[in-house]
This record gives C-alpha cells, sequence and structure tokens, in this order.
C-alpha cells in the first residue's frame, strides 16, 4: 500500500475526510438512482452541483479501510432513496456537500468526485451504467462506456476485496 494521503473537505471545511492509497477506480455513474439522489442532493440549500452535464455523477471508489472522517462526523447525514434501500448517500449537513455512497453490504466508498481539490481529481478511467443515460446525451469515447459495468470493473472491485481479506469494514462515522 502507498502511504499516500489525501485530506477531503466538504464546502465549508467543517468536515474533514482522508483517504490513503489509491482509488480502485475513478468514474462517472449515469444510473437512474444517481441521477434522483443527484437531483435531491443539488437541491439542497447552498448544495453543490452533483450531476454534470450528461446527468453523470462522479465518483472515486476507496476501499473502506483507506478512509476514515477526521473531524466534523457529528454533521454526516444520510439519505436513502427508500426505507430498504442497501445504498446511502453521506452528505455534510453543515453545507449540504455530498461526501459518499456506500453499498452498505460492500467494502468501498464511492466518493463524490467534487471533494478532490481543484487540479487533484483522479482521472477518469469509465462510465457506468450509461444505458440510464437520459435521451438525447451522447458519450465521447474518451473512455469505456459500458450500458453497466465492465467486467474489468468488476475485477478491480474483486481486487480490492482479496486484498482485504474479504472483510466487509463497517463506517460507523455516520
Amino acid at each position: 500500500m502507498t502511504d499516500n494521503k489525501m485530506t477531503l473537505t466538504c464546502g465549508c471545511g467543517q468536515v474533514v475526510l482522508k483517504v490513503q492509497g489509491g482509488p480502485i477506480v475513478s468514474a462517472e455513474c449515469l444510473c437512474n438512482d444517481c441521477q434522483k439522489a443527484g437531483v435531491f442532493l443539488q437541491s439542497l440549500p447552498y448544495a453543490p452541483t452533483t450531476l454534470d452535464d450528461k446527468a453523470a455523477t462522479r465518483f472515486v471508489l476507496y476501499r473502506k479501510d483507506r478512509v476514515w472522517c477526521e473531524r466534523g462526523q457529528s454533521r454526516l447525514r444520510e439519505y436513502r432513496l427508500s426505507t430498504h434501500s442497501k445504498t446511502r448517500r453521506v452528505f455534510a449537513s453543515c453545507c449540504n456537500t455530498p461526501i459518499f455512497l456506500e453499498f452498505t453490504n460492500g467494502h468501498w466508498l464511492s466518493i463524490y468526485g467534487g471533494l478532490w481539490p481543484a487540479g487533484t481529481l483522479p482521472k477518469l478511467e469509465l462510465r457506468t451504467m450509461t444505458r440510464d443515460r437520459p435521451k438525447g446525451v451522447e458519450l465521447s469515447d474518451d473512455v469505456p462506456n459500458p450500458s453497466t459495468h465492465t467486467v474489468s470493473f468488476y475485477v478491480k472491485l474483486l481486487g480490492s476485496w482479496a486484498a482485504m481479506r474479504f472483510r466487509k469494514p463497517k463506517i460507523d462515522f455516520v
């Protein structure tokens, strides 16, 4: 594991997240759920834009054991699309900045790309769930644009999980 650490903050700086090492993958998601959640999250007062002009949400995926909240845990709130959803989106209530999406049964966090300081966001590697993009949205071919996910995406997730000895750490700071 590399020792490089990145400090990520919400818009007002009251929530501080730390990530260590390299990401699993850097992606844009165009699924219907991310679009619905993005509309909600960016409608909150003072919230930054979550969806880009393609209705995509930018994420950088990290192993749960390489992410921690250094400050502002009491300001973190979760949003679920339904009461039975296995995913939750976590945002900073102080300024309504989206922080991460968690598949609660997963071993990774999808951290919102808007947290990275200018010029430090890891390079986009692929788009996922492009079958759900809005009508008329054209995607460039700069990265893979699969209708769902690529085999390499799943291989990266599985590889990171194996490196964690198949653990699924709990995120207890929300």
